[in-house]
């Protein structure tokens, strides 16, 4: 089963075409990851103490369809790649409305960084243990890390 997280659509979220905003759907997709790390044992407090932090480098968002102003979602959230180190790793979320449909998917690459060198690194066994107990996509991919040229 994914990580699952329920929500609405707010006031603030809502462009002027009446719909929920590109950046609503980013920041649902990136409260459920947080809430997901919280969940098995890495809330913020955790992290800024380990002195590392999640970053995001890119993020692709697909529309499917549109959530209004008040309508209730529920967003999912499954591991769709990763290098064998875990200093990278891609997250699928998927925005899904009260009657099933898809609204949107976002795949965002991302990796771990080290909060005081400021660099890429690894993440520590623990943290990739939690990491790896996320559903799997069906097309999951193995990723190249990005500290195997460092």
């Amino acid at each position: 089963m994914p990580f699952t997280s329920t929500t609405h659509v707010r006031w603030p979220d809502v462009d002027p075409n009446g719909h929920m905003r590109t950046t609503a759907y980013l920041d649902a997709a990136e409260d459920n990851r947080m809430q997901f790390f919280a969940s098995v044992g890495f809330p913020v407090p955790e992290l800024t103490a380990r002195r590392l932090g999640p970053i995001s480098h890119g993020d692709d968002i697909r529309y499917r369809a549109e959530l209004r102003l008040l309508e209730a979602f529920t967003v999912e959230l499954r591991l769709s790649g990763m290098a064998s180190d875990g200093a990278r790793f891609r997250l699928h979320n998927r925005i899904v409305k009260e009657d099933g449909r898809t609204a949107a998917t976002i795949e965002t690459t991302a990796g771990w960084l080290d909060l005081d060198a400021r660099r890429l690194t690894t993440p520590p066994a623990d943290l990739l243990a939690a990491l790896t107990t996320l559903e799997r996509t069906k097309d999951f991919a193995e990723l190249p890390s990005p500290l195997a040229h460092v």
